[in-house]
C-alpha cells in the first residue's frame, strides 16, 4: 500500500451516546422491616463517546471504515441506594492536530493538539435519580424514580491539519517534493507533471547539532484553489499548522519571480488572511540551470519583504544555507 491510499485526513463519523440507566423506586425491606422507607440508588450515567489524542498516529485511516460507533448504556439503580454501573465508553484516538466538528453546522468542537488529551465528542445521558431523593417530611415513602437520560445520536466530522514546522508552497513541478527527498528520509512520489503529490509528505530534516525540524510538502495549489479548484482547500488547509512558509519558484517559470510569488502569497490570503502573518521564506529552485549573471538579473526581481536563496535540490546547491534561514525563522 503506498503512502497516498494510507493517508486519510477526513472522516465522517455517527456518535450515538449511551442512555442514562433508570433510578430505583425500591423500599427498604429485610427481616426486621417491613415497612422500610425508600433506598433506590441512582442510574449509572450513559458512555460517552471521547476523542484522545496519540502522538504515533499521522492519519484517520483507522477511522475510515467506522460509520457507526456506539457507547453502552448505563446500568439501573438498585436497592441499598447502589447507584448502577456507567455504560462502556468508545474512545476514538487520533493524531495530534485533529479537529472535531458537527457534520450539521460545521461548527468546530475542539482540537487534540496534546499526546493522551482526550475530549467529550458525544456526552452520555445523565442517570436517572433513585427515590432516596426524593424522600421529604410530607412524602416519606415516594414510589417513584426518575428514568434514565437519553443518549445523544449525532454526525460529527474528524479532520486531521498537519502539524510542521514548515509548509511547502508553491505551483505544481515547483519542485517541492525533490527538495523534501533531498533534505530528509521521505521518499515522496516525484515526477515531471503537475500534480504528481496527491497527499501531504511529511520529512525530518536534520539540522547542526543533532537539531532537526518537521517539512511538510503540500500538495501544489494552482490560480483559484482557495475557491476549491484543483486540489483546492483540502490541502491548503495543512498549511494553517505550518510555523513558516517555505514559497518555492522554479527559476524557469514562464512569470517573473515577482509575478508567481504574488499569485501565491494571493491564492493563501483568499483563503485565510491569518496566513499572510506567517514567517516566510523565497526558495528559487532548479538553481543549476544559472549562472552568476543570470542570477543577479533575477534577484533583483525579488520581492524586497522576503529572505530569499537560490537553490538546486538536485545539485546540491545552497541547502545547508537554506535550513539556516529556515531554522532562524522557525526560532524567531
Amino acid at each position: 500500500m503506498s503512502q497516498g491510499s494510507n493517508f486519510v485526513d477526513y472522516v465522517k463519523i455517527c456518535c450515538r451516546s449511551g442512555h442514562g440507566g433508570a433510578g430505583s423506586s425500591h423500599l427498604h425491606r429485610d427481616v426486621l422491616t417491613a415497612k422500610g422507607g425508600p433506598d433506590g440508588g441512582d442510574g449509572g450515567r450513559g458512555g460517552n463517546v471521547i476523542v484522545k489524542g496519540n502522538a504515533q498516529l499521522w492519519t484517520l485511516l483507522h477511522l475510515k471504515f467506522r460509520k457507526h460507533v456506539i457507547a453502552g448504556d448505563g446500568d439501573p439503580g438498585s436497592s441499598s441506594t447502589s447507584t448502577g454501573k456507567s455504560g462502556r465508553d468508545e474512545i476514538l484516538e487520533v493524531p495530534l492536530g485533529t479537529i472535531a466538528k458537527n457534520a450539521e453546522t460545521g461548527e468546530v468542537l475542539f482540537e487534540i493538539s496534546q499526546d493522551g488529551e482526550t475530549k467529550i465528542l458525544t456526552k452520555g445521558g445523565r442517570g436517572g435519580l433513585g427515590n432516596w431523593h426524593f424522600r421529604s417530611s410530607t412524602q416519606q415513602t415516594p414510589r417513584f424514580a426518575q428514568p434514565g437520560e437519553e443518549g445523544k445520536e449525532d454526525w460529527n466530522i474528524l479532520e486531521l491539519k498537519l502539524l510542521a514546522d514548515v509548509g511547502l508552497v508553491g505551483f505544481p513541478n515547483a519542485g517541492k517534493s525533490t527538495l523534501l527527498s533531498v533534505v530528509s528520509a521521505a521518499k515522496p512520489e516525484i515526477a515531471d507533471y503537475a500534480f504528481t503529490t496527491l497527499v501531504p509528505n511529511l520529512g525530518i530534516v536534520s539540522y547542526r547539532d543533532n537539531r532537526s525540524f518537521v517539512m511538510a510538502d503540500i500538495p501544489g495549489i494552482i490560480e483559484g484553489a482557495s475557491q476549491g479548484r484543483g486540489l483546492g482547500i483540502r490541502f491548503l488547509r495543512h498549511i494553517e499548522r505550518n510555523s513558516v512558509l517555505l514559497f518555492m519558484v522554479p527559476a524557469d517559470t514562464s512569470r517573473t519571480i515577482k509575478q508567481e510569488y504574488e499569485i501565491l502569497l494571493n491564492e493563501l490570503n483568499e483563503y485565510n488572511p491569518e496566513l499572510m502573518h506567517k514567517p516566510r521564506v523565497l526558495a528559487i529552485t532548479k538553481g543549476d540551470m544559472l549562472d552568476d549573471e543570470l542570477q543577479q538579473e533575477m534577484a533583483k526581481e525579488v520581492p524586497a519583504d522576503v529572505p530569499y536563496i537560490f537553490i538546486s535540490s538536485v545539485a546540491q546547491k545552497n541547502l545547508v544555507e537554506l535550513k539556516d534561514i529556515l531554522w532562524k525563522a522557525i526560532n524567531k
